[in-house]
């Protein structure tokens, strides 16, 4: 497969990871640790760190500004307001950043207050992701949540209240003795309470995670698909538009900052074991990079934050565009595909046909609904 050379450069997005949280979940394969009491004095000392991250990584951008940000985690929500604040400031003092561009926060019901997260809204946050996954108090304790089906409510009350209008909640369904009534009332619940956003995703087993070293009982295939099509009808009579695997949202409200990943464009990753993707035009490159993985290391690294690095080749290029774009319902124009992978539309054509019969056809990257239910299945044909 050939390159061809990168002409521009594909938009930016900032991510910034916040790596502690209360409690580890069981099923959390992320780079997550639990808080101790060193935190308050950790907290100050890691948004120094991650704006020097920033810092560091401000060739990256070659002249571009940032179009969204999303602070993740962990818990960010756990740091205070006054700290999301200074590192946004800084953020901007550093980089330019679009006007109006989604800033985005995670938050943990377990960690809402009225006066902290109006503060968070002031300091330019305008977009929150919450970690609701169920409305049901047994469900939440199997999850190892640390809220219950009150907090989760009184959560977005409270969003609202401080005056977020772009609001998404985090819901799961296939849980451990999880019926199709139970998975149905979470998702109504959800729709009542009038996100602009939802991600609604099956629980999955990972790796390196409690419920992987204790496998809990999950529902069987045909419950999970007898869930699957009467959520997706329960949301779209509601509403909700399906536009990625386990993404909803009203009219012109989805992810901008997943958006962007979905379509293979570019992103700095700042903060313990974030990652980053960085087309180069002069070295006509796509670059992966990941920084020190621990807190205690991130927190020591001085000016050398990043922990690796890998240039993709052609055959990573399609995989990794492929794996991205074809999450989402409409996929890309073959022309913007190939622009962002740096890929002749006739390699990607050859390529692609492979997987005819699950795509539409040559103008997109695109999986008809035969090859969206089968998504892994498609992508196992290139990943070889």
């Amino acid at each position: 497969m050939s390159k061809i050379e990168w002409s521009t450069l594909p938009p930016l997005s900032l991510y910034i990871h916040i790596p502690w949280c209360v409690r580890k979940c069981p099923y959390c394969d992320f780079n997550s640790h639990e808080a101790n009491q060193t935190l308050t004095e950790n907290e100050p000392l890691y948004i120094d760190a991650l704006l020097r991250d920033l810092e560091n990584d401000l060739s990256l951008t070659q002249g571009r500004a940032i179009s969204s940000i999303f602070i993740g985690g962990g818990t960010p929500s756990l740091f205070s307001a006054s700290s999301i604040a200074r590192l946004l400031t800084g953020v901007h003092s550093i980089i330019p950043i679009i006007s109006n561009a989604e800033i985005t926060l995670e938050a943990n019901p377990g960690t809402f207050e009225q006066e902290k997260f109006s503060a968070f809204f002031e300091a330019g946050v305008n977009r929150l992701s919450i970690g609701i996954q169920s409305f049901q108090s047994d469900k939440l304790a199997t999850l190892g949540r640390i809220h219950n089906s009150d907090e989760a409510k009184r959560a977005i009350t409270i969003a609202k209240q401080a005056g977020f209008t772009n609001v998404n909640l985090d819901l799961m369904h296939g849980l451990p003795k999880q019926s199709l009534d139970d998975a149905l009332s979470d998702l109504q619940t959800a729709i009542d309470a009038n996100p602009t956003h939802l991600s609604w995703y099956q629980l999955t087993i990972e790796p390196n995670t409690f419920f992987y070293s204790h496998p809990p009982t999950l529902p069987d295939d045909e419950l999970l698909w007898d869930v699957q099509e009467a959520g997706q009808e329960l949301l779209i009579n509601n509403g909700y538009a399906q536009y990625e695997i386990s993404a909803y949202s009203k009219p012109n409200k989805q992810s901008a900052h997943n958006m962007n990943y979905w379509q293979f464009g570019d992103y700095l990753g700042i903060g313990a074991g974030a990652h980053g993707k960085i087309t180069d035009l002069t070295k006509q490159t796509v670059t992966r990079l990941w920084k020190t993985r621990l807190p205690k290391d991130y927190l020591n690294a001085g000016e050398n934050f990043i922990a690796g690095n890998n240039t993709l080749t052609a055959h990573d290029l399609l995989l990794e565009g492929l794996m991205n774009v074809l999450r989402l319902n409409e996929g890309v124009p073959l022309e913007l595909f190939c622009e962002r992978a740096g890929l002749s539309a006739m390699s990607v054509v050859n390529e692609l046909a492979i997987a005819n019969d699950f795509l539409t056809n040559d103008s997109r990257v695109q999986c008809n609904e035969f090859g969206r239910r089968y998504l892994n299945n498609v992508l196992g044909m290139f990943n070889k």
